[in-house]
């Protein structure tokens, strides 16, 4: 506990629960973060930009461990390359990063950036861990809101989805950063695995609204992932306790 622990995306849905567990634990914790913020509560925030590498050296400097959250839409691989460098440099003794169930196995171009992003990590020379976790229930209510404001429903058909509590990867998250470095730990998942359409009926119902489902067509290789549930956990991971409907009963009931 007497050098502070670095967590990239540490403002972010999965960092908001994170951070207060590192600092309960009694560790000082630095955040990186793209525009400047005063320092309170035990946090110091350095600004630092992953896609530029502005900063980073200077963020990860006198840090032995280093918790990566930060992501987007793209640029996820550059990112954890210029972290991955910054830290190597730094003498990091435990880098952990957080991946997404699938990441090998569905062809999105997303899903590639954290695949390379995976291995970034483990070819850096510094002792890693990696969890890979399925799609957090915030993400999904904010998708089924979007769908919900259409006319009708769409519903692609064969895609499920195995939704998690982003407080419960945020404990597991802790958990890892604090113990030793592990390799590719099992996957962490929801309880139960929906349709969308399963997933559409209990948010309708909290919103008192109705629309009709409509069976849908993902095309493509995407498609045909999705449809052998290669988004899905695989055998041996570890599964959540907080169903979807309880978190929907949590935040909108």
């Amino acid at each position: 506990m007497t050098s502070p622990i670095l967590v990239t995306g540490g403002t972010g849905t999965l960092g908001g629960h994170v951070v207060p567990l590192l600092r309960a634990s009694g560790h000082e914790v630095r955040i990186l973060s793209r525009s400047p913020r005063p320092a309170a509560d035990g946090l110091t925030y350095v600004t630092g930009d992953l896609l530029t590498g502005e900063g980073v050296a200077a963020a990860v400097a006198g840090a032995r461990t280093v918790l990566h959250l930060a992501g987007g839409p793209k640029g996820d691989d550059e990112a954890t390359r210029t972290l991955v460098r910054a830290a190597s440099g730094a003498g990091v003794r435990h880098l952990v990063y957080i991946s997404v169930i699938g990441a090998d196995r569905v062809p999105l171009a997303w899903m590639r950036t954290k695949l390379e992003s995976e291995r970034a990590v483990a070819e850096s020379g510094i002792p890693w861990t990696t969890l890979r976790a399925a799609q957090f229930h915030d993400l999904t209510l904010t998708m089924v809101e979007k769908m919900a404001k259409l006319p009708v429903f769409p519903v692609p058909g064969g895609l499920r989805l195995q939704p998690v509590d982003s407080r419960e990867v945020a404990a597991r998250l802790v958990e890892l950063t604090l113990g030793g470095p592990s390799g590719l730990v099992p996957d962490l998942a929801g309880p139960h695995v929906h349709d969308l359409a399963a997933l559409a009926r209990p948010y309708l119902r909290l919103r008192g609204r109705r629309r009709p489902m409509l069976p849908v067509r993902i095309p493509g290789k995407a498609g045909r992932a999705y449809r052998a549930g290669e988004n899905l956990t695989v055998a041996g991971a570890e599964t959540g306790k907080r169903t979807w409907e309880q978190f929907l009963e949590e935040r909108l009931g």
